[in-house]
C-alpha cells in the first residue's frame, strides 16, 4: 500500500505517514488500532511482529463480521463438513 493511500484510509497526511514510518513520530493507539484494521493484522503482530493463534482468530472473526449472513452459512456448513470429514478419516 502507498503511503497516499495508508493516508487517505487513516484519515492522516502522507507526511504524517511518512513520519511514522521512518520512526520520527509515535503512533497513538487510535492510530494503532486503524492500522490493525486496515492491515488486517492484530496490534501484538505490529508492534512486536508476532503472530500469534489469537491473532489469526481475530482475523478471521472480523473478516466473518463483514460477511453477508448467506456467506456465514456458507463458510460453517463448510466448517462442519471438514470436521465430519477428519472425523471419518480418524474413526
Amino acid at each position: 500500500m502507498s503511503q497516499e493511500f495508508v493516508a487517505k484510509q487513516m484519515n492522516l497526511s502522507r507526511p504524517t505517514i511518512s513520519a511514522i514510518e521512518s520512526g520520527q513520530r509515535k503512533v497513538t493507539a487510535q492510530e494503532l488500532d486503524g492500522f490493525s484494521k486496515l492491515y488486517g493484522i492484530s496490534i501484538e503482530e505490529l508492534m512486536h511482529g508476532k503472530k500469534t493463534e489469537t491473532a489469526e482468530m481475530e482475523k478471521f472473526a472480523r473478516a466473518f463480521s463483514e460477511l453477508s449472513e448467506i456467506d456465514k452459512k456458507e463458510i460453517m456448513n463448510l466448517i462442519d463438513f471438514k470436521r465430519r470429514y477428519k472425523e471419518s478419516l480418524n474413526g
